[in-house]
């Protein structure tokens, strides 16, 4: 649910990285981050636990106009990728405007996407929220390596509801700025629609 803040004229929205552990969540974050204009962006945030840590940074993308005289500020959370940590998942998920599911393409890690997959529908029901409602989009992360399923098995298996989706090699930054458009181009629709 996006927050407004009438003194400075902006809408916040809140977009979530969501995935397995290692699939390239934080990976798409430090990408955005770096290859953002300083004067657009806030701090760059990272809570770490033991093994898992969740970034955040929120940032002003100019380019994308305004809704009713308001600038848009995005608010970009990754969370902890093992199921271990499902009540950070939660919390972070809560009031969420736009999710990616970053999927691992490698073969052996097509059972921790699954599970990931339905931990997302899970804890989203929970909130009051279906996946199909909300500005969704899948990335299907790590295409350069040698080990990645086809393409069609991974929009088989994770994509049965043909969400937007892109493949991505988010290490050299290849698919990060177009998963990343594609959500909150989402965001702005659903952003429009509430304010007719």
């Amino acid at each position: 649910m996006s927050f407004i803040n009438y003194s400075s004229r902006e809408i916040n929205c809140k977009i979530v990285f969501y995935g397995p552990g290692l699939c390239g969540k934080t990976t798409n974050l430090q990408h955005i981050y770096a290859k953002t204009n300083p004067d657009l962006k806030g701090k760059m945030i990272s809570l770490a636990t033991e093994t898992e840590r969740t970034l955040f940074f929120d940032f002003l993308p100019l380019a994308l106009g305004q809704i009713r005289g308001f600038k848009t500020r995005f608010h970009l959370y990754t969370v902890p990728g093992q199921v271990f940590y499902d009540a950070s998942r939660k919390l972070i998920l809560k009031g969420v405007d736009g999710v990616v599911f970053v999927a691992d393409s490698q073969i052996e890690r097509m059972e921790a996407n699954i599970e990931s997959l339905e931990n997302l529908q899970i804890n989203l029901k929970e909130q009051g929220y279906e996946l199909d409602k909300v500005p969704y989009v899948i990335q299907y992360n790590k295409r350069d390596l040698p080990n990645a399923a086809s393409l069609d098995e991974m929009r088989r298996v994770l994509n049965p509801m043909r969400a937007p989706d892109f493949e991505a090699c988010a290490t050299v930054g290849k698919g990060v700025f177009e998963t990343l458009k594609a959500v909150a181009k989402g965001v702005l629709t659903d952003l429009k629609k509430m304010g007719r």
